[in-house]
């Protein structure tokens, strides 16, 4: 496209984030794959014990030393009980679901890519006001860790994108352009 100043020149935005930290979107890349990880494994107990999980509800409660009275040993127990073979592999089709979308972020924050820079940010700052309420019912070390981390990752990743905004917003010109090329354009 052409003005009459001559050839207007649009830098087309970077899909790799060069400027981002490699070990830092490392890190979180690897948090993520290892949140996938544990989903899938979690997922894959389940559904290779579910006729047999009422028994391992039992034996845990008696290893952990919690009452079957009480009122974790209640839900612990109500949720072995209602998990049936539906509902088993309902919940392993949403554990790799979730699994495949962790997985995903991670493999685009390894590679730096920019899409799954705001995709962290954005999946994690969802999180966010749930956590909170959870803390605010019932405050404990692992809420509190949790929501801690999911803040350091949302704040880090905040930060990345801030930061490469600001950065192409000082970029007057396309690289490799120079200031001759503009002031004789704009004598046209």
């Amino acid at each position: 496209m052409e003005s009459m100043a001559g050839p207007v020149r649009t830098s087309v935005p970077s899909a790799i984030d060069d400027r981002a930290s490699l070990a830092g979107l490392r890190t979180v890349a690897s948090f993520e794959a290892l949140k996938g990880i544990l989903v899938i494994a979690l997922a894959s107990a389940l559904l290779i014990w579910h006729a047999h999980l009422e028994d391992f509800a039992e034996n845990l409660l008696f290893h952990l030393h919690i009452d079957p009275d009480r009122r974790l040993g209640h839900m612990l127990m109500n949720a072995a009980y209602k998990v049936s073979d539906a509902r088993a592999w309902t919940i392993l089709a949403a554990a790799i679901t979730y699994s495949g979308v962790r997985f995903t972020e991670a493999w685009g924050l390894w590679n730096r890519r920019v899409w799954a820079e705001w995709f962290a940010l954005l999946s994690g700052a969802m999180y966010l006001p749930w956590e909170i309420l959870k803390i605010a019912e019932r405050p404990d070390w692992e809420r509190i860790a949790i929501f801690a981390v999911n803040v350091v990752i949302v704040l880090y990743m905040l930060e990345i994108r801030v930061r490469a905004v600001r950065g192409s917003l000082f970029l007057s010109k396309p690289p490799g352009e120079s200031v001759r090329e503009e002031t004789t354009s704009k004598k046209i």
